[in-house]
């Protein structure tokens, strides 16, 4: 497990750090950078703070941070928009040197002296001052994991880290599939031991690096249309579960029964680890991607956005609710990135307008519905958590820049 050392005045001395460390994995210590756009703000509300008129109606006059907090819920405690964290970060940037970082224990004060807001760390009040505390140095070794805030509940996005693949038409097709299982067994599950074959110079093999190499499961693409012009822009594999290589596919030349030489294929052999579901003969094999460290840092995009929800993931509903994941739209070649905030828009009902003696059809504004977070990204399409919604999100739903 990854460690920090930690001098005992880091406990004692002022510091708000917002951020996270999500992972696929287990939580580890990373110094992740912050942008240029990300400081200068920072840097701008350090000088001067942040208006009042930016502040939650009911932001607190302080707050103690405690374990199972999010970044999203501090946020959203003292700013309106709780994307905005450069503010946040900005209003306390002397003492600020990584804002990925927030711990449990510290406590914000809201200072609103001269018609701007800050966070402090101190005894608050508008007008108090904040002592210096020195602390003679100890020292103390915690598991990073123990301490370290998320900025969103990592629950809700990290099976999804695994789950969904877009591939293209002919992405699945070509990957290694289950060719039989044990006991001529038509479903398998975990603890099941199956038999699977590649494409021809594509077989599965060992790899000497590894001690045994890792599989995802998956089934037939499912395949996502852009809800106003039903141009499809890749395809959703669903994911079934996961397996181990045991065995590498390899030939073996036998004599058949008048003598002959003939060449038998003998598949690879794979053990079956997790089961989301039941799998079968014909699902597909696509290897575990790397670990990889995921910074979340909500924020807007920089440029205009407009988008449209395409699907609700693994879900047969019409709409989706409030922490369901939705497919949008827009991907890398959009400009899409992890920790975008986009602002749902529900779609005005079109009706007759019997007011009018010629009753013209009209169609009524669309009205803000909530917020999503894009937190898995493809070429033409995107996947997104919805953080939070006043009615059910459907299919063909607007999305736009928050602010």
């Amino acid at each position: 497990m990854a460690q920090r050392t930690l001098n005992k005045d880091f406990f004692g001395l002022t510091g708000l750090a917002l951020g996270l460390c999500l992972l696929g994995g287990p939580l580890m210590a990373q110094n992740f950078p912050v942008t240029e756009g990300q400081r200068a703000t920072a840097s701008q509300v350090a000088q001067s703070g942040v208006a009042l008129s930016e502040l939650s109606p009911n932001a607190p006059p302080s707050y103690t941070v405690k374990s199972g907090d999010t970044l999203w819920d501090i946020s959203g405690l003292f700013l309106k928009s709780p994307w905005r964290w450069p503010e946040l970060w900005g209003m306390n940037l002397s003492d600020i040197k990584n804002p990925h970082l927030i711990y449990p224990g510290q406590t914000l004060f809201l200072d609103t002296s001269n018609g701007r807001a800050r966070l402090r760390m101190g005894t608050g009040g508008n007008n108090s001052t904040m002592p210096t505390v020195r602390l003679s140095p100890r020292t103390r070794i915690e598991g990073l994991a123990a301490n370290a805030l998320p900025t969103l509940k990592s629950h809700l996005i990290e099976p999804f880290l695994a789950e969904p693949v877009v591939v293209d038409e002919q992405g699945l097709s070509a990957a290694p599939r289950i060719v039989a299982a044990q006991d001529s067994r038509v479903l398998l599950t975990r603890g099941d031991r199956a038999y699977a074959r590649g494409t021809p110079g594509a077989e599965l093999m060992d790899d000497p690096n590894q001690k045994q190499k890792a599989y995802r499961v998956f089934r037939s693409a499912t395949p996502l249309k852009d809800p106003l012009t039903g141009e499809v822009l890749g395809y959703e594999a669903q994911y079934v579960g996961k397996a181990l290589l045991a065995r590498s596919e390899t030939t073996q030349s036998n004599l058949d029964a008048e003598g002959k030489s003939r060449t038998d294929i003998i598949p690879a052999t794979i053990d079956i680890t997790d089961a989301k579901e039941e799998m079968r003969v014909g699902d597909r094999l696509l290897p575990e991607p790397p670990r990889l460290i995921q910074n979340y840092v909500p924020h807007a995009p920089l440029t205009p956005v407009d988008a449209r929800i395409v699907s609700i993931y693994g879900s047969a509903v019409a709409n989706a609710a409030q922490n369901q994941v939705v497919a949008i739209n827009r991907g890398t070649r959009d400009g899409m990135e992890s920790g975008h905030v986009l602002a749902i828009l529900k779609d005005g009902d079109r009706l007759i307008d019997k007011t009018d003696a010629a009753q013209p059809q009209i169609k009524l504004p669309d009205e803000r519905n909530g917020l999503l977070m894009v937190f898995r990204t493809f070429d033409r399409v995107s996947y997104a958590l919805v953080l939070d919604i006043t009615s059910g999100v459907k299919v063909g739903d607007h999305l736009v820049n928050p602010n």
